[in-house]
């Protein structure tokens, strides 16, 4: 929840720079019920069938990850998704080097004020002896603040990317594109008056 939140601000940040939000709507996607289908299903595997069979689990978490790698592919071309990706990638790898789990600090666990059920599936948890640990989540947003939680490289990453196309797609005054269609409109010249002709009064 944490990085949902923080990659809508991130998105939503572009208004504060003079970006037209409304531009995010003209942008077409491809094939965009991928990352809703993906999103659905690690609800389902995190929050109802957690105590499922284990390799049925993350053998759908980690195709989870190539859908959404599926949906950076075909939609490349969107500006940040690159950035997205390297951190969807960041994420996916470690996720499945560490059999399904993506491999978190305990001393960030316990910041958060986190404590899962070891024995219970999880998308990320305490792991013996994780590979790529470092990629994992090791940084928290600690308790009591709002939507305490911990967080990974790859998850900074997919924050910045969203910010960043925002920005880019919106043409906010921190991008190029922004900066040069606020100097064409302030040296447009002003459009010539319309004279009206008075009707002589009879």
């Amino acid at each position: 929840m944490l990085v949902l939140v923080v990659s809508v601000l991130a998105v939503l940040s572009a208004a504060l720079f003079g970006g037209r939000l409304s531009r995010l709507f003209e942008v077409r996607l491809r094939a965009s019920w991928l990352p809703v289908v993906a999103l659905l299903l690690q609800v389902v595997i995190l929050q109802v069938l957690e105590d499922g069979p284990r390799p049925l689990l993350v053998s759908i978490h980690v195709a989870t990850y190539a859908m959404a790698a599926a949906f950076i592919w075909l939609n490349r071309k969107l500006p940040g998704l690159w950035v997205v990706a390297a951190g969807a990638a960041c994420n996916g790898v470690t996720i499945a080097l560490n059999h399904g789990t993506l491999p978190a600090s305990a001393a960030a666990l316990e910041a958060a004020g986190i404590h899962k059920d070891p024995a219970a599936f999880l998308n990320s948890g305490a792991v013996a002896h994780p590979v790529l640990g470092f990629l994992g989540d090791v940084f928290v947003w600690p308790a009591p603040l709002p939507f305490a939680n911990v967080f990974s490289v790859g998850d900074v990453l997919i924050v910045v990317g969203a910010g960043y196309g925002a920005h880019r797609i919106t043409r906010s005054r921190l991008t190029r594109a922004g900066r040069a269609e606020r100097a064409a409109a302030a040296t447009a010249p002003a459009p010539a008056p319309t004279s009206t002709s008075a009707e002589p009064v009879a």
